[in-house]
């Protein structure tokens, strides 16, 4: 079989593609509903073709990605790049979104040390001022 009629699942793909580190946590991802294909959420055994679009939410971020490649086994980084090419608007959202994160815990700073016996009575004091 050739690459344009290889069928692929959707887990084995994002697992190749190297977006999850396990494919237990790409099948996860898929049926929690954190997978759009073509605008559709899918379950981890849809299959894939080239030219497909997805949206992928991790954690704080989103991939908007168009399949350029299928593989169903996992390889080098380098090969696995050129599995997807990700989009202008992609790559600009998740560029504002590193910045607003990086504004938001600009002014939050740790403390200088664990907080003693006296401290933490403190604190639960505070805690509890409403019970």
């Amino acid at each position: 079989m050739d690459d344009k009629t290889k069928q692929v699942r959707i887990d084995k793909w994002l697992w190749a593609a190297r977006f999850f580190k396990t494919r237990g946590l790409a099948s996860k991802a898929a049926s929690g509903g954190k997978i759009f294909l073509n605008g559709q959420r899918c379950k981890p055994a849809k299959t894939v073709n080239l030219g497909d679009q997805l949206v992928i939410h991790k954690a704080e971020q989103e991939f908007t990605v168009n399949i350029c490649g299928l593989l169903d086994k996992r390889g080098p980084a380098t090969i696995a790049r050129t599995l997807y090419e990700e989009t202008d608007e992609s790559i600009q959202a998740r560029e504002e979104q590193r910045k607003l994160r990086s504004l938001f815990y600009a002014g939050q700073s740790l403390p200088e040390k664990r907080p003693g016996k006296r401290d933490r009575r403190k604190i639960r004091e505070f805690i509890r001022k409403n019970e």
